[in-house]
């Protein structure tokens, strides 16, 4: 018993000595695990939206809002025409295009519809302003310069037009009297097969399509009958029209309008506008 003694005694003290580096080791890193615990059930991010996502997302709606009053036809399609407007969807925040002289970007088109059926009544006749839809009678006239092509442009209806224009000039050079130097003399002296309905096929030696409604004369009779003051274009240089190109403007738009005529009412009426309304004045000039 007496020698246990010393080995309780000193198995005693360790462990108490053990127990208190125990609670101060405990006690020492107790903050730390508080921290741990605070950091673990706390979220590490804001949930409030930072000023940049709340300008990002204002923008998404302003062109959610554009996009959609565009597509409304109730709104603002049935309160404004078409071809008065350029659609908000289609608008840049800024152009991109820097000229070097900015006068050259100011250009001014008529915007009076009473001017354009003017311009109708002039060139078509009477009622001439009745023979077409309010918007197709802005599309004829408008050219892809204008607005950058945002409006629509009236190079289809040019295309149309232009080869019901021909053809009337072909018919009509079909149908006239034989043409001195027609008939060309064959070098081999080879008989052609002759025919009576291919007797005036000849014509077309002596004279062409283009030779009666060539871009000059179709220019002249554009601006005889207004329409270069209701023309929608935009001008490369404003100070020269000319080397701007309006001469090919303006055989467009007029080519333009019987197209549109034909689209509307039949390649009958369109034919009767090109004999009446453009042949008989380039006959005239």
């Amino acid at each position: 018993m007496a020698t246990n003694n010393p080995r309780s005694a000193a198995f005693a003290v360790s462990k108490r000595a053990l127990q208190h580096c125990r609670t101060s080791r405990t006690a020492s890193s107790s903050p730390a695990l508080q921290c741990a615990r605070t950091f673990a059930t706390t979220p590490t991010f804001a949930t409030t939206p930072t000023k940049a996502q709340n300008e990002s997302s204002s923008k998404i709606d302003q062109l959610s809002r554009r996009v959609e009053e565009s597509e409304r036809p109730d709104d603002l399609k049935s309160q404004r025409p078409r071809w008065s407007y350029t659609p908000e969807a289609m608008k840049a925040p800024f152009s991109p295009h820097i000229t070097k002289k900015p006068s050259r970007s100011v250009w001014h088109v008529n915007s009076d519809p009473k001017k354009l059926d003017q311009m109708y009544v002039s060139f078509l006749g009477r009622d001439g302003d009745k023979l077409l839809p309010e918007e197709i009678k802005w599309l004829a006239v408008t050219h892809k310069s204008f607005d950058y092509g945002r409006r629509g442009f009236n190079d289809r209806l040019a295309f149309l037009g232009r080869q019901a224009v021909v053809l009337e000039v072909a018919q009509s050079i079909l149908s006239a009297a034989p043409k001195p130097g027609a008939v060309v003399a064959d070098e081999f002296n080879r008989q052609p097969f002759e025919h009576p309905a291919l007797a005036r096929l000849d014509n077309f030696n002596a004279q062409l399509p283009h030779d009666v409604v060539s871009r000059e004369k179709i220019e002249q009779l554009a601006i005889d009958v207004g329409l270069d003051k209701v023309l929608r274009w935009k001008p490369r240089l404003p100070e020269n029209l000319a080397g701007s190109g309006v001469q090919v403007v303006l055989n467009g738009a007029v080519h333009a309008i019987i197209g549109a005529i034909s689209l509307q009412h039949g390649a009958e009426v369109a034919g009767k506008i090109v004999r009446e309304r453009i042949l008989s004045q380039l006959a005239l000039q």
